[in-house]
């Protein structure tokens, strides 16, 4: 490829790719829980701007495209709720994902004050799941939405995240 991804905030430049790569990439979980209509699928253009002025959104580039992006905000108790971590297919199984993750647990916790990370994926999403488990996250919950999907809940503390980083 010749160039290397960086990450930094989204902008509101950046709303239109995001959701196109947003698109893309939860094609195959619309797939493996047969359900196409998921949020990520039938977001606003609107909403994502939304997103973009009320929480933080970080995106990686690969020269002016963005192949990656994730969300998180941070609530009143502490917890920084971490969601819609995309990297575009081709840019999957390099590490990208992990990046990103890393990212944004730094920028919530140094800017946003989290004690606490959480995130959510469905049961079937194994390559999710591992991502999150070798980033410290254990499940703390589970929820059955219909008869296809149950929803994980993972979280860890910040702190471990600071001792882990720092081992």
């Amino acid at each position: 490829m010749g160039m290397s991804v960086t990450i930094s905030a989204a902008t509101d430049e950046d709303a239109e790719q995001i959701l196109k790569l947003q698109y893309l990439c939860y094609q195959s979980e619309a797939q493996l829980y047969g359900d196409y209509s998921i949020e990520p699928l039938t977001q606003s253009l609107a909403s994502v701007r939304a997103e973009l002025e009320s929480g933080t959104v970080l995106v990686a580039r690969l020269g002016d495209e963005v192949v990656a992006s994730v969300r998180g905000t941070v609530d009143a108790e502490g917890t920084a709720h971490i969601g819609k971590l995309i990297v575009h297919p081709r840019m999957q199984r390099h590490g990208l994902g992990g990046r990103l993750l890393t990212a944004i647990e730094t920028r919530l916790g140094e800017a946003g004050g989290a004690r606490r990370f959480q995130l959510f994926t469905g049961h079937r999403s194994d390559h999710n799941l591992r991502l999150y488990r070798k980033h410290g996250y254990a499940p703390v919950t589970t929820e059955r939405i219909d008869e296809r999907l149950t929803v994980v809940r993972l979280a860890k503390d910040a702190r471990a995240d600071a001792f882990a980083t720092s081992a």
